[in-house]
């Protein structure tokens, strides 16, 4: 089997794990706040087919970041609408870091779990499984806590500015998606990527500090 078919198979799991991990925290979040939307419209769940958005699945396939599908969230159900978001919003780069920290401290005890070129098979496929669980939680938490709408970032960052600021994310909310998009097509096409260049050394060191690993 071609080297890079078997590395992606290895990431199926990791994937639909971290990103419906992160959705669900939304959503759980949002309803012990106050909101029941999540519940209500069938995404307090876990199961990936309710929260798998394609694009931002496949986006983690190429560049290892990447999104779901956004839980629906009632901004007015909140006792305190700008911090009740902001917490929810938080949840979910949160969630991920947790689920980081817990494979990162499997390695430590057992560093023998590492993927090393002298393994085959099976055993070199689940420890793929176990490292790509880290390096895609990292790698989803770190992203989604970039400010830009619609990414978790913009809604925390929503969270701490004066109510006469607020506007700057609302208005970014028209253009977010086509600035990311972009952002990705021109790394493609260059060979630059700034979403490399600045947060790949950060996500890197975290990866460093879970588990002791350095990639």
């Amino acid at each position: 089997m071609n080297s890079q078919i078997f590395q992606y198979m290895a990431m199926v799991v990791p994937i639909l794990l971290s990103l419906t991990v992160h959705e669900y925290s939304h959503g759980y979040v949002a309803w012990r706040l106050g909101d029941p939307t999540a519940k209500n419209m069938g995404r307090l769940t876990l199961n990936p087919i309710s929260h798998i958005d394609p694009i931002g699945m496949l986006m983690l396939f190429i560049v290892g970041m990447g999104w779901a599908k956004p839980v629906p969230i009632n901004v007015n159900a909140f006792n305190n609408p700008k911090r009740d978001m902001a917490v929810s919003s938080a949840a979910g780069p949160l969630s991920n870091f947790i689920m980081a920290a817990f494979i990162g401290l499997i390695y430590r005890l057992a560093p023998q779990l590492q993927p090393l070129q002298a393994d085959a098979g099976v055993t070199l496929f689940l420890k793929l499984n176990l490292f790509y669980f880290l390096f895609i939680n990292v790698g989803l938490g770190v992203f989604n806590l970039i400010p830009i709408p619609p990414l978790d970032g913009s809604k925390i960052l929503r969270g701490f500015l004066p109510d006469s600021k607020v506007y700057i994310i609302d208005y970014l909310e028209r253009y977010g998606v086509f600035l990311i998009l972009g952002i990705f097509l021109i790394g493609r096409l260059t060979g630059f990527s700034i979403f490399s260049r600045f947060l790949g050394p950060l996500i890197s060191g975290l990866i460093r500090f879970f588990s002791g690993i350095n990639v």
